[in-house]
């Protein structure tokens, strides 16, 4: 197990307890999240290490790893992936101003990204810890895509572009691998990374159910505030920030089953809406957001070090 005697993020010792949580999805052990008093960051205590989390991956039933899960809640989460791949793609062209380009997606799963933007003719590359996603991505769907444990062999400046959904919050060493993105990307790059946001609406209002808290996989339960923090002493800037508007629909059904509710489709449909609604009034606190970033110019405060 990790334990941390000081925030991870900002290095004070100020830290404790904020809020413990199951992990529903498949252990169902529980987990501490602690509080920096200081910067705000919510961080996962005594999680399992790099050598002991890959059993808390091990379900057929974890969908980004698997494209055979069968069921009611899967198949709507593939439909919000659906759409979502557009609005991805359309981000990627938009920021970019590429209509081509070299993109590497980390984190690619099974492929579903990356697939998208090489029928638009981008040169793509995925990076997956998992096994028997990465095979899934190389046999069935010809992509090119390499376990993260290389990435270091990759030649720097290669990318216009590195993705990364929903994937940051998973890292054991974070401010590692956003040196690596820093070294692969262009000059001028952009990085998108999309996180939850541990102080949005649903998350206020599920708390330990929260389905995006997902412990111990998650590690890191960042917020526009604190990913801004990191962001900065990583070498990078902020460009902007969207929103996943469709996350908070999945999240909301998912905790709501969680809490056990019998009609937790409805209820987390009805309530889904309810917290998009509100977040287009305030998309700092919707339950996913994503994060455009550029390298940090001469002009900007110089990196500090993670540690």
């Amino acid at each position: 197990m990790v334990h941390y005697s000081q925030c991870p993020l900002c290095n004070s010792g100020n830290i404790g307890k904020y809020l413990p949580v199951t992990d529903h999805f498949l252990s169902k052990e529980g987990f501490e999240l602690l509080k920096c008093a200081i910067c705000g960051f919510v961080f996962t205590q005594d999680h399992p290490d790099e050598n002991n989390i890959n059993r808390y991956y091990e379900s057929d039933d974890y969908i980004s790893h698997n494209d055979s899960v069968k069921g009611f809640s899967v198949g709507l989460y593939r439909l919000s992936r659906r759409i979502m791949l557009k609005k991805k793609r359309e981000i990627v062209f938009k920021i970019t101003g590429l209509n081509r380009g070299h993109l590497l997606d980390i984190g690619s799963g099974t492929g579903h990204f990356i697939s998208v933007m090489k029928k638009r003719k981008w040169m793509v590359q995925g990076i997956e810890i998992n096994d028997k996603a990465r095979e899934y991505s190389v046999s069935q769907r010809g992509l090119d895509v390499i376990s993260p444990t290389v990435i270091s062999s990759l030649p720097s400046g290669s990318f216009d572009c590195i993705t990364m959904w929903h994937v940051l919050e998973h890292f054991q060493d974070p401010f590692g691998y956003a040196a690596e993105i820093k070294r692969l990307l262009k000059p001028g790059g952009t990085c998108i990374a999309a996180l939850p946001n541990c102080m949005s609406f649903d998350a206020m209002h599920y708390r330990d159910y929260w389905a995006a808290y997902d412990v111990p996989r998650h590690l890191w339960h960042f917020t526009p505030a604190t990913f801004r923090i990191f962001s900065e002493k990583t070498g990078f800037e902020i460009k902007g920030i969207r929103s996943l508007p469709l996350d908070v629909f999945y999240i909301s059904m998912l905790s709501e089953k969680y809490k056990g509710t019998k009609l937790y489709f409805i209820t987390g449909m009805i309530k889904g809406f309810w917290f998009y609604l509100i977040t287009l009034f305030n998309d700092k606190k919707s339950s996913s957001i994503i994060y455009l970033l550029g390298k940090q110019t001469s002009s900007n405060n110089p990196p500090q070090t993670s540690r």
